[in-house]
């Protein structure tokens, strides 16, 4: 951008306390270093089942608000690779951490999850294409970057299962797809008035917020109280 600092970059300077907050939050670190605790990390795994599910149906609204067939075509792409890859990728991972498909399934969101995956439909429904990105980002974008921060610390000893997401996240091909949605939004910010531009600005941000909540969540094995 001829030397300028793209927006999605100035989006990424602002969110970098609530970054750094994520980051050393102890879900992290401990796949990090492999300390984290088995029910833990169950209750994440069938809670980002959840998550999935919902996000295919963001990605299949954000095809429908695509305004350019290769746009339409990369988020039909990332679909099918979510609902007949990643998903299948998900249960094969969760059964050899011993939960069964049965069990995924059966799953109940918490309160956090049903939050955040109602906030992306919400967008997804009402927002223009680039807020749809704008609320996505931060989980596409934040996830390759604990993905290279954790593999850069090396793997930790005896975890296979820390080890196994770790590589799974920091993959080039996960990286690939925060870079594309980064490009997105920052040709829907060059198009977009400074109305949407704070928009596209304050979903991010919500985004991010609803990221530190998920692993929080999952910290706590938040489950609903009544």
């Amino acid at each position: 951008m001829n030397g300028q600092t793209s927006f999605s970059e100035s989006l990424r300077r602002e969110a970098k306390p609530l970054w750094k907050t994520i980051h050393a939050h102890p879900f992290v670190t401990g796949i990090g270093d492999g300390t984290l605790s088995p029910d833990r990390f169950r209750h994440y795994m069938c809670q980002d089942y959840i998550f999935l599910i919902e996000y295919s149906r963001v990605l299949a609204l954000a095809v429908a608000r695509s305004e350019h067939l290769e746009d339409m075509g990369r988020f039909a792409d990332l679909l099918n690779a979510t609902l007949n890859t990643e998903m299948d990728l998900h249960r094969g991972f969760a059964a050899r951490f011993g939960i069964s498909s049965k069990e995924l399934e059966a799953t109940r969101p918490a309160p956090t999850c049903r939050a955040y995956t109602d906030y992306l439909l919400k967008v997804a429904w009402a927002g223009t294409f680039g807020e749809v990105a704008a609320a996505m980002l931060p989980c596409q974008w934040d996830y390759a970057l604990i993905g290279e921060e954790l593999a850069a610390r090396g793997a930790p000893p005896d975890a296979p299962f820390s080890t196994e997401w770790i590589e799974m996240y920091a993959s080039k091909e996960f990286t690939a797809l925060s870079v594309w949605l980064r490009e997105i939004l920052d040709r829907a910010a060059r198009e977009a008035g400074p109305v949407e531009r704070e928009r596209l600005r304050a979903h991010f941000m919500t985004g991010t917020r609803y990221e530190y909540m998920f692993w929080d969540a999952a910290w706590k094995m938040e489950a609903w109280p009544v």
